[in-house]
């Protein structure tokens, strides 16, 4: 979930602002790069923003009857690092709290350490474990997918239980309660999203062979050796 506007403490809100901003500060220079050297990555980018912005503004009710939503971030951690997904990521909380009233200004730093670092950090971590131990690429995508969204309903949850610890059990007690509502209800949709990456990146490996290749995320076929010709 996005946590809404004014809800956290203003301690609490400040100091996520400011664990959030180096990470924002980096992608921007990553991201700088990538434009620069590769113009051509352009359309993709924008592509990996759009599919975060219009996963993350769906509000949809989850068993409890809270809402929850997925995080379209896995996408753009696998396809461009998770530094130019910081900047995605952000930039998507801004326009949605500006103008979808989803999330707020003052929590845009927690929600996007949760959303925007943390969890495409955990999905691009767990998709290369999986292609390192030899899974075929779209297993990895799911996977990296699945991770990315519900670690940042894991991380959400432990900032809510920081800044309102239960009165008799602690934060520990509230890290229970948050996180019973916030990331057991958000499996179901964890998997959605991994499918629904799955399918999107089979279109792009359809579409943008040349751009996967380009980025690493297809390997290149090696050259052919042809054997000489006995004389």
């Amino acid at each position: 979930m996005h946590i809404a506007e004014g809800y956290l403490p203003p301690v609490h809100a400040a100091a996520w602002g400011v664990a959030s901003a180096p990470f924002v500060v980096h992608g921007v220079r990553a991201l700088t790069r990538e434009v620069r050297a590769n113009p051509e990555s352009t359309l993709l980018l924008g592509a990996s923003g759009a599919f975060t912005f219009v996963l993350s503004a769906l509000k949809l009710p989850s068993v409890t009857g809270s809402c929850s939503h997925p995080t379209g971030t896995g996408l753009g951690a696998i396809l461009f690092r998770p530094p130019i997904m910081a900047v995605l990521g952000t930039i998507t909380l801004l326009f949605q709290a500006l103008l979808l009233a989803h999330g707020g200004l003052t929590t845009l730093g927690a929600n996007a350490f949760s959303m925007a670092i943390v969890g495409p950090w955990a999905g691009y971590g767990t998709y290369l474990l999986f292609r390192r131990f030899g899974a075929p690429l779209m297993v990895g995508v799911f996977f990296g997918a699945f991770v990315a969204d519900l670690s940042t309903y894991c991380v959400t949850s432990v900032q809510l239980a920081v800044a309102f610890p239960d009165p008799g059990s602690g934060v520990a007690g509230s890290l229970a309660k948050f996180g019973g509502i916030f990331a057991v209800t958000q499996l179901p949709l964890a998997v959605s999203e991994g499918l629904l990456t799955v399918l999107v990146m089979r279109l792009l490996t359809q579409s943008s062979k040349g751009d996967l290749l380009r980025l690493g995320v297809l390997a290149r076929p090696e050259p052919k050796r042809h054997e000489e010709a006995a004389a």
